[in-house]
């Protein structure tokens, strides 16, 4: 009997995840089964699928499959080119078609059968990795003409002429600015504009990759080159041949790995970890980083013949307390992006909302207004969202409005992080240092409260 790879389903019911596990354990050698979504981006990082299945709505009384749409999407973000079957228990025609337009390769209907489920599974994983990435691609096209960069301040303008000027060449392009300000958005604009926007969007959070698995990571391994390396892997490069390598938070790549990372954008070509054979990638490179590299190269932490390659071109992308008139657009986008994951209707927005979200100085950027926004939506109670519902501390974080102080532990661990993150301006190797956490579990924190 064929073996296919890895498989994560997504489903609240625990006798779905059952029966899904038990049609399926004897055709893949990796099954994992999950009842909440929320954690996908975390199963993402530690492994990719050859294919998802997920059920549309999670909420009871809710069928309009938003929320199975929303976490395809994500998928799509942190694997480019996934196959994802979606999966409903009150679905239609319109569902359905939607579903497949949004990128899905098959959308099905509960109560499934063995045979349905079956050959949508086996049909996915028969197609090459080449023809979904692509339907993917396509899909993604019609979902979404041009990457969604909000705001009209003459701030952003600079940075959207500077990407039309660029996306037009291959040449490697460092973007700078502080944390939340969307240096990977501006990247896939970057990415999207150019004439590899049929290929692959490779992202890779270099901080969040462990010391001992940069290599494996970025160049692959061959199976057996060491322990657990059960089957061979294609690294980050290869994934991105034809398209465009994004390496964020570039300041993080470990001094003993920038020799490898020179030679292998001079050469343009990698060796995997347990091989001696060469192989060829064509990648446009990326970068982004928060951290003041010029010093680092003074101080002998980062090499200046390895920035010079990066740094071909450079953007540096405002933080939002310098466009501050983008501040509105953004708060509605948000607003209707969290109504539409939350099941909410069209909340008002009372008068001195904006007055007071301009006043912020938004230490956080984008990614703070981000979380602020997605707060106030799920609390609102009365179909209202007014002034007071947003407090800002001296600690740098926007929280919600509450009658007395939180006693959350998660709550209080974000709030900490955040005002370590402030008080070293956003340096997030000194910031872990002064929590005694590693970089890799600071990493972990940012992404797990939307930091």
């Amino acid at each position: 009997m064929k073996k296919y790879g890895k498989m994560l389903i997504v489903d609240d019911s625990e006798n779905t995840l059952h029966v899904l596990r038990s049609w399926f354990c004897d055709h893949f050698n990796h099954i994992d089964c999950e009842k909440n979504p929320n954690l996908i981006p975390s199963y993402i990082s530690r492994m990719r699928y050859d294919v998802y299945i997920i059920r549309m709505n999670y909420k009871s009384g809710v069928h309009n499959g938003n929320e199975g749409i929303y976490w395809m999407n994500r998928v799509f973000e942190l694997q480019p080119g996934a196959a994802v079957i979606l999966v409903s228990a009150n679905g239609n025609v319109e569902t359905a078609v939607r579903a497949i337009k949004e990128g899905a390769v098959d959308f099905l209907l509960k109560p499934l059968s063995k045979e349905t489920i079956h050959e949508a599974v086996f049909k996915a994983c028969r197609s090459t990795r080449s023809d979904i990435r692509v339907a993917a691609k396509k899909a993604y096209d019609r979902r979404k003409p041009g990457v969604n960069i909000i705001g009209s301040s003459e701030a952003i303008k600079k940075v959207l002429h500077q990407v039309e000027k660029i996306a037009r060449t291959d040449a490697n392009v460092l973007i700078t600015g502080e944390n939340g300000t969307g240096k990977e958005l501006v990247a896939r604009a970057i990415h999207k504009a150019s004439h590899r926007a049929s290929g692959p969007f490779v992202s890779v959070d270099m901080g969040s990759i462990t010391g001992t698995l940069f290599e494996s990571e970025l160049f692959g391994h061959t199976k057996g080159a060491f322990t657990d390396a059960h089957e061979a892997k294609a690294g980050r490069f290869v994934m991105a041949d034809q398209g465009t390598l994004f390496l964020d938070e570039i300041g993080n790549l470990p001094l003993e790995m920038q020799p490898k990372i020179l030679s292998a954008l001079q050469n343009r070509q990698v060796v995997r970890v347990g091989s001696n054979e060469a192989v060829h990638v064509d990648i446009r490179l990326l970068t982004a980083t928060n951290m003041p590299l010029d010093r680092m190269v003074r101080e002998g932490g980062f090499r200046e013949d390895l920035l010079y390659r990066f740094n071909t071109i450079s953007i540096h992308v405002p933080a939002l307390r310098e466009r501050k008139s983008d501040i509105r657009p953004l708060f509605h986008y948000f607003k209707e992006k969290f109504e539409s994951r939350y099941a909410k209707k069209c909340l008002e927005v009372k008068a001195g909302v904006f007055e007071k979200l301009e006043s912020w100085h938004w230490p956080g950027n984008i990614r703070e207004l981000e979380h602020a926004v997605e707060k106030v939506v799920i609390m609102c109670e009365n179909g209202a969202i007014t002034p007071d519902d947003f407090i800002f501390n001296l600690n740098g974080n926007a929280v919600l409005a509450s009658g007395m102080e939180s006693l959350n532990l998660e709550e209080n661990e974000m709030r900490i992080i955040n005002k370590a993150i402030v008080s070293c301006s956003g340096n997030l190797s000194q910031a872990s240092r002064v929590l005694g956490i590693t970089r890799k579990t600071l990493y972990n924190k940012i992404n797990k409260y939307g930091i």
